[in-house]
C-alpha cells in the first residue's frame, strides 16, 4: 500500500526540488518548522514550488534561524494550470482573505481583484493576497499556487479583455438575470476557456451591468432565487462551472 504523507506539513518554496538536493529555508518558514512546530533532524516534510511536483524532505539541520532539508523523492506529479480566471471585486479584510482561499481551493488559476463603482476596498496588499493564496495551497495539497494579477478597474478590464485574453468567454453573476439554473448556459461552452467575474456588496451599477451585458463575450448566469452575499456567490459559481464544464467531471 503507498505511504500517506498526509499527516506531513506541507510548505511552498521558490527553490528547484530535485533528488538529493539540499536546500535552505528563510527565517519564517525555518522558525515554523523548529519552534512552533518542533521539528527535528531527522523528521520529514514536503515542499512544493509550483514547478516540480511535491516532494518528500528530511531535516537535517534544525535551527529555529535556518532549516536545512535534503530532497528525499517526488511523491506527486506537477499539476497542470489552471486557466480559470476569476475577477472579484475586493472586499473587507477578512472577507477578503476567504474569497483568495477558496478561489485557490476550486482551482482558480488567475485571480485579479476588479474595482467597481460599488466596492467597498480601495487599497490592498498584495503580499497578503498572495501569502492566503500559498496557505491554501498548503493547506489543500494544490501544486499549482494561482497567479494574483494586479488590480484593475472594470472599465478597462472590459475594454482590453479580448486583447489581452482573446477568445476567453466571461461569466458574470447577474442579480438581474431571471432566477435559473446556470447549469444549461455553462453546458453550452463546454470546451471553451472562461472566466468568471463577480461583483461587490450591492451589485454591479445600472451601467456597468448594461456594460458588461453589451460585450460579445460576456455570459450573463443567474445563481438562483436568493440573493448571495458576494464571497458565497463565489463558491458558488465556482462550484457550479468546474462541476458543469471543469475539472470536477
Amino acid at each position: 500500500m503507498p505511504r500517506s504523507y498526509a499527516h506531513l506539513q506541507r510548505l511552498f518554496v521558490q527553490a528547484a526540488l530535485a533528488p538529493d538536493a539540499e536546500l535552505t529555508l528563510g527565517k519564517d518558514q525555518s522558525l515554523y518548522l523548529a519552534a512552533v512546530l518542533r521539528k527535528s533532524v531527522g523528521d520529514d516534510v514536503v515542499l512544493f514550488n509550483g514547478r516540480d511536483g511535491a516532494w518528500l524532505c528530511r531535516l537535517i539541520g534544525d535551527s529555529k534561524k535556518a532549516v536545512h532539508l535534503r530532497v528525499v523523492e517526488q511523491i506527486a506529479p506537477q499539476t497542470p494550470v489552471s486557466d480559470l480566471w476569476y475577477g472579484f471585486a475586493p472586499l473587507k479584510s477578512e472577507r477578503l482573505d476567504y474569497v483568495i482561499q477558496k478561489a485557490v481551493e476550486m482551482g482558480a488559476g488567475l485571480i485579479q481583484p476588479i474595482m467597481t463603482e460599488y466596492t467597498q476596498v480601495h487599497r490592498l496588499k498584495g503580499e497578503r493576497m498572495t501569502a492566503n493564496a500559498i496557505e491554501a495551497a498548503e493547506q489543500c495539497e494544490v501544486l499549482s499556487v494561482p497567479h494574483i494579477v494586479p488590480e484593475t478597474t472594470l472599465s478597462r478590464l472590459l475594454a482590453g479583455w479580448t486583447a489581452e485574453h482573446g477568445d476567453r468567454r466571461l461569466i458574470f453573476a447577474d442579480e438581474g438575470e431571471a432566477s435559473a439554473s446556470p447549469i444549461e448556459t455553462l453546458k453550452a461552452l463546454e470546451g471553451q476557456r472562461v472566466g468568471l467575474l463577480i461583483g461587490p456588496e450591492g451589485g454591479f451599477s445600472p451601467e456597468e451591468r448594461e456594460n458588461l451585458r453589451a460585450q460579445p463575450y460576456v455570459v450573463p448566469i443567474s445563481l438562483g432565487p436568493r440573493i448571495l452575499r458576494a464571497d458565497t456567490a463565489a463558491v458558488a459559481a465556482l462550484a457550479c462551472i468546474q462541476a458543469t464544464i471543469g475539472d470536477w467531471r
